[in-house]
């Protein structure tokens, strides 16, 4: 996991009687203006990068259901398991209809329950994968390996984000190339939007629904921090320029500037309070937490709008052991409509033409009961949906059984999802490696296959 690195005892004091309004990011320096000149000469380690070959795909917004999202009662209707409802399923347990409605939109017969319909409206621009298994049923492992293509979180790789980032920089220097948006505390907290042994300056940067960015506020005029600033900057390159010093050290000269930079473009960004009246409306924004999901999506457009590479936006509760019937109603309630918003937005914006949206959980959830109302895990099939740049519109790659159990055509195991994500962003993931520990590490480990039939 990567730390922010610590400073030998007299340079945090140094720092700290400097009075930089930063909070403690990281190590402190001296400067002047001949270090302003040599910023300037410095490698540009976010800087935008050429891709492996050429891709619609600029950026990703990745729309999370944490928790395991019930796709028997959202998106995979079974007629044989509505059939064959109360009988006893080929794995135990009795198979279990949902008790929801079922109905075919758009050109392509794509089925939806009655939770979705704003999403159902949409059903010609996605592009489903419905053949995806993953290693592990227990949530802290999978969500892990979803964001990081290992499921050990005993052994930390660097995030998606954190790939994307690497490989292709950011398009905004006044941004963070990387944001992630009320995150889970559990399930890998951190872990999932690290940067574990890439360099600091690719981790993501956690904020919350309401524009909340930890120690961004400042403290001392702009001219005055200015200079506070170049002063742990000098500190920080004399240090890195010594024998043994800390890698980190050159993400955290790096964070220092982009902080700088922030603070007077971010605050600005995640105030959605300006955009218009029927803009809040149409993603149903409200205050309070049921709310949260639909502030997210707005400040997600706003993002990739303003040219941040990767945008995470979550929303938990979706892990329905009981209660299933009444928790989708409430959880697809919050979802449905600022999804299908984001998508309309993007789209009359022009920004569907080089934005990849992807939708969906960890895994997904078995075709039989548990308990009285409630389902338990399934890694071994479940679909997500893709759209936007890059992907065909309106078709389906993989299905399940008919049961929706096992994934068996079109299989798509978490490696071959993450090649497959690289590649429509113009990355080969086979070239995105990082040397460490002696040898090279890429996001899909030694393995995975592009899936290039859904590429437009």
């Amino acid at each position: 996991m990567t730390h922010a690195p610590y400073a030998p005892f007299s340079r945090r004091q140094a720092l700290k009687s400097a009075g930089a309004g930063f909070g403690y990011l990281a190590l402190a320096g001296l400067l002047g203006e001949s270090a302003r000149a040599t910023d300037k000469a410095a490698p540009k380690p976010l800087a935008p990068k050429e891709p492996h070959f050429k891709a619609k795909a600029k950026r990703l917004i990745f729309v999370h259901m944490n928790g395991a999202m019930s796709h028997h009662d959202t998106f995979d209707y079974k007629p044989q398991l509505v059939k064959d409802n109360g009988k006893p399923g080929p794995g135990g347990g009795t198979l279990t209809a949902s008790k929801f409605k079922f109905s075919q939109h758009g050109q392509t017969g794509s089925w939806f329950s009655e939770l979705l319909p704003n999403l159902a409206k949409h059903a010609d621009k996605l592009t489903w994968l419905r053949g995806l298994h993953t290693d592990t049923p227990a949530h802290p492992q999978a969500v892990v390996q979803l964001h990081t293509g290992s499921a050990n979180a005993a052994l930390t790789r660097p995030s998606m984000g954190a790939w994307l980032l690497y490989g292709l920089g950011s398009e905004n220097a006044d941004l963070p190339g990387y944001v992630t948006i009320n995150p889970p505390p559990n399930f890998g907290g951190a872990v999932n939007y690290g940067s574990a042994f890439l360099p600091a300056h690719f981790q993501g940067t956690r904020i919350n629904d309401v524009g909340y960015l930890p120690n961004l506020k400042a403290t001392a005029a702009n001219d005055l921090q200015r200079k506070q600033i170049d002063l742990i900057q000098n500190m920080n390159r004399e240090l890195a320029a010594t024998s043994g010093a800390p890698d980190a050290v050159d993400g955290v000269i790096e964070s220092f500037e982009l902080a700088f930079k922030m603070q007077g473009k971010v605050p600005e960004l995640l105030d959605i309070s300006k955009e218009p009246k029927k803009v809040l409306e149409a993603y149903g924004v409200k205050d309070g937490p049921g709310g949260a999901f639909a502030r997210q999506c707005v400040m997600a457009r706003r993002l990739s709008e303003a040219g941040v590479r990767f945008v995470e936006i979550c929303q938990p509760g979706w892990d329905h052991h009981n209660n299933l019937h009444k928790g989708m109603i409430d959880r697809c309630g919050s979802v449905d409509q600022p999804t299908a918003a984001l998508l309309s937005d993007l789209e009359a914006r022009g920004l569907l033409e080089d934005t990849l949206v992807l939708f969906g959980s960890e895994f997904g959830r078995l075709p039989t009961s548990q308990g009285a109302d409630g389902r338990d895990h399934n890694i071994t099939g479940y679909p997500m949906f893709l759209t936007g740049a890059g992907v065909k519109k309106g078709v389906t790659y993989g299905a399940t059984d008919e049961y929706g159990i096992k994934a068996v055509e079109g299989r798509m195991h978490t490696n071959d999802f993450h090649a497959t994500l690289l590649a429509l962003m113009g990355l080969d993931h086979e070239k995105l490696t990082y040397k460490y520990a002696g040898r090279d590490f890429r996001l899909t480990d030694v393995k995975g296959t592009v899936a290039k039939e859904i590429f437009a």
